[in-house]
């Protein structure tokens, strides 16, 4: 018996391909197909327009640049998400705002410290993914940042722990402590439907 394996081919090769031959005609498609998405990544980081825009910018001219990197087993859009991240961040960093990265201890009940209750409710809070926007505009960065990337950049604990240079559970840890900060914020904006969920 043949075992098949299953391979990943990317929708948009051909333009990669493209840009690979610097065509420019690729590069403005690929620009068009991924800029309000790396834009909206970018700004979910960082909270103001014009650094998102700049960031976006800057991370479409590496992608083109260093396009040979990709290897296309697997998605483009992700390959891309994942310079606009890094380049996000590292912006943060070269601001000197509060972004602590360092590697913290970590007890073991802060890790899990989330009962099955506190869960169903925050899922039931992250439905309502306006107001988990409008709530990470106020916390620190450090929190806003691990937020963003596991609720609406969809990586894991892993993924983050590696864009990080954390340990996988200061990564978990980080996530919970965020989520408890996220949920205060959002309690506080005093929404109706947060009230009856409590009921």
């Amino acid at each position: 018996m043949v075992e098949i394996k299953d391979t990943y081919i990317e929708v948009n090769q051909h333009l990669v391909d493209g840009c690979r031959k610097n065509k420019r005609s690729a590069q403005i498609r690929i620009y068009e197909l991924y800029y309000k998405a790396m834009y909206n990544t970018s700004l979910r980081i960082l909270n103001n327009r014009e650094e998102a825009e700049d960031i976006m910018q800057e991370a479409f001219l590496d992608a083109f640049k260093k396009i040979d990197l990709y290897k296309g087993t697997g998605n483009f859009g992700a390959w891309l998400k994942r310079i606009v991240v890094n380049k996000s961040i590292d912006h943060l960093r070269t601001k000197k705002e509060t972004l602590s990265l360092e590697e913290e201890i970590i007890a073991a009940e802060d890790v899990e410290d989330t009962s099955l209750e506190d869960e169903t409710y925050v899922n039931n809070t992250f439905t309502r993914m306006e107001e988990i926007r409008n709530a990470l505009e106020n916390l620190p960065n450090h929190h806003k940042i691990v937020v963003s990337l596991y609720l609406l950049e969809g990586y894991d604990h892993k993924e983050i722990a590696q864009i990080l240079n954390i340990s996988y559970n200061n990564a978990r840890a980080r996530y919970f402590r965020a989520k408890k900060e996220l949920l205060k914020e959002i309690i506080k904006s005093g929404e109706a439907y947060l009230k009856s969920l409590t009921n």
